[in-house]
């Protein structure tokens, strides 16, 4: 399982891990999209990248990865392939060879990375997607030349490679990288299967996604009069109107029951791929390969799950209790989950102030991280303009090590989108501060992908909580983190048991829509308690969740990085400045290191469910003082 592979035949679909974050996570909570609101951001410059998909220095690019690649193929093939006990091999050799590589990769994702930027900016653009479509195609070629690199490398004999690495330093730079491919020695193939693979995911695997993609940047929506997009519809369920929301609700799932054999159809195209990857490679289930790609045990990984469920009735039942009492009603709809508690009536911030807010609150935790978000802002590094056909949500794209993120968001100048800019912001810092590792170690685990981001979020949150004049003004805040914080780990660990739910099934046949609906409004049923009435054009809405389309398993990292988030800031808390290094150190290392590691440098076991639980006690403690709050109005 070749890991440039895994890198470039997703990286059209998905911005990957650290790249597509509130998008997903927040779903309905993405900012308003009224476009006659529009407040001055700023929009990204990609001259940094190339000037446009006719640069002639992309062509040259693109005709030198060509060369390169083709030369490297030549070059090393039958030497690599030849080693397996011999020990006349140079490890400074195999270091040149490991360093060619990862020039290639990065000068990849250089080209991959603006296509995905150039079609980010208007996806309704036929030409941006044509663009987009041929970049993919000739990043799988490139691919399928330098298959047999990763492959070779893994027949060297173990004790080999060891000695190899004690006695060249070049080589022992790239130990970890070594280790983390030879994690999949067990599940390669041949290297023809693995060219097969990767040539006909451009029309299998890959062409689904982009066939969901497609179909939904074109579905219409009409909660009224006006045909809207599907952003657009999910925007109204944020409404403080109940009238507009139940509207948008059943527009929503008028359009999905429409629509719903299509989308029933390609999760069953894709659930049967993914198993016969799987059994392929040897793996005993799905989710197996993505905690392998994540590096972390699966036992983990159960542990949060079971420990997050035990949790749902103290978190998300008791907080959807407090909400329906808050908003006056007996129980909440499903389009009532994200309903304001107050009417909106708050003075937008304009893009200065919050550039301002967020600036100061990572400045407070350090100096060298302040600078580098400044530069953000300084070079036109952020896309926050408003406009139509632009990508929704957020990303942070960390591009390539031989070049520098960039961020898109949608700035409506509420509160919450001061929240994404300093989610955005952590990530681009953590990009940054881990590009020194290089293309082959840069990239971090999934798990830890969100540390800085959410951090940066509990920063800001902290900061703006601290200046809250009013108990009014605490609990916007209050209701929009613990929203938010609930999106974010009870949410996707339901997203995660449906999953399961839908790849263990998939084994037995082809599931229907009715099975794919019941394992919905069960999943999130369970989640949401008995305060949340689900209505029944409810079990259609996984049909939108574009990670089970993009990117199976996904979704648990991101309730694993809050918790981790939250462990780590009551560190912080405890500390003071003397955290700051080691946390830095951490986000540093990028994927140069294991995660089991890196978190017991904090005293963190990952295995025990007491950590998780003290990383959900967080949201309790927030949900407590919400309670508070709202008792104290009521005397």
């Amino acid at each position: 399982m070749n890991i440039l592979i895994f890198r470039h035949i997703k990286i059209v679909y998905h911005i990957t891990h650290t790249r597509l974050t509130h998008t997903i996570l927040t779903d309905e909570n993405t900012m308003k999209s009224n476009l006659t609101q529009k407040i001055d951001a700023p929009s990204w410059i990609l001259d940094d990248l190339y000037t446009s998909p006719n640069d002639t220095q992309l062509q040259k690019d693109r005709d030198l990865l060509k060369k390169r690649a083709s030369d490297f193929s030549t070059l090393y093939r039958s030497t690599l392939l030849s080693i397996v006990d011999e020990t006349s091999i140079s490890g400074e050799d195999i270091a040149v060879a490991i360093k060619e590589y990862e020039a290639i990769t990065d000068l990849l994702d250089k080209v991959c990375s603006y296509a995905q930027l150039y079609a980010a900016q208007d996806q309704s653009l036929q030409g941006a997607q044509q663009f987009l479509g041929d970049i993919t195609r000739f990043a799988n070629e490139i691919a399928t030349e330098l298959v047999f690199f990763e492959l070779a490398l893994n027949k060297i004999n173990t004790s080999v490679i060891e000695r190899l690495i004690n006695d060249s330093p070049s080589l022992a730079r790239y130990h970890a990288w070594i280790n983390n491919i030879r994690l999949y020695k067990a599940h390669e193939l041949s290297e023809e299967l693995e060219k097969i693979f990767v040539e006909k995911s451009f029309s299998a695997s890959q062409g689904w996604i982009r066939l969901f993609d497609e179909t939904f940047s074109t579905l219409r929506f009409t909660p009224e009069d006006t045909a809207l997009s599907l952003d657009e519809t999910l925007n109204l369920l944020l409404e403080e109107d109940r009238e507009k929301r139940r509207k948008a609700s059943d527009a929503l799932g008028h359009t999905f029951s429409q629509n719903i054999s299509l989308f029933k159809h390609i999760t069953n195209i894709l659930v049967h791929d993914q198993a016969v990857n799987a059994r392929w490679r040897k793996f005993n289930n799905v989710a197996n390969m993505r905690h392998l790609h994540n590096r972390i045990s699966p036992a983990i990984i159960d542990t949060l799950e079971k420990v997050v469920v035990d949790s749902y009735a103290d978190i998300s039942h008791r907080y959807y209790k407090l909400k329906a009492e808050m908003l006056g009603l007996e129980r909440l709809m499903d389009y009532d989950r994200n309903a304001p508690i107050f009417s909106d009536n708050e003075e937008k911030i304009s893009w200065a102030a919050a550039q301002d807010i967020v600036l100061n609150a990572y400045a407070s935790f350090d100096a060298d991280m302040a600078e580098i978000a400044q530069q953000f802002f300084d070079k036109n590094w952020i896309d926050a303009t408003l406009r139509k056909g632009k990508a929704g949500g957020a990303f942070s794209h960390s591009v390539a090590c031989c070049a520098h993120p960039y961020i898109l968001m949608n700035y409506h100048g509420t509160k919450r989108d001061v929240m994404t800019l300093a989610h955005e912001l952590g990530h681009g810092i953590h990009q940054t501060l881990a590009a020194k590792q290089g293309a082959l170690l840069a990239p971090t685990p999934l798990t830890l992908a969100e540390t800085a981001s959410v951090f940066g979020e509990m920063l800001v949150f902290k900061h703006l909580l601290k200046q809250a004049q009013t108990n009014r003004e605490k609990k916007i805040l209050l209701t929009h983190k613990i929203e938010d914080m609930i999106a974010t780990v009870i949410r996707q660990i339901s997203f995660y048991r449906f999953e399961k739910l839908v790849h263990e099934e998939g084994k037995n046949g082809e599931l229907s829509t009715e099975q794919l609906g019941d394992f919905w409004y069960r999943t999130q049923a369970e989640s949401l308690g008995p305060y949340v009435t689900l209505q029944d054009h409810y079990k259609n809405f996984w049909c939108y969740i574009p990670h089970f389309i993009h990117s199976s398993f996904y979704v648990y990292a991101y309730a694993f990085g809050d918790c981790v988030v939250n462990c780590l800031y009551a560190n912080y808390e405890k500390q003071g400045t003397h955290f700051v290094l080691p946390y830095k150190d951490l986000l540093s290392a990028g994927g140069s290191q294991d995660c089991e590691k890196l978190m017991q440098n904090f005293g963190f076991d990952l295995y025990n469910e007491a950590f998780w639980q003290s990383g959900l006690s967080v949201i309790s403690s927030l949900i407590n003082e919400l309670e508070t709050l709202h008792s104290d109005a009521k005397v």
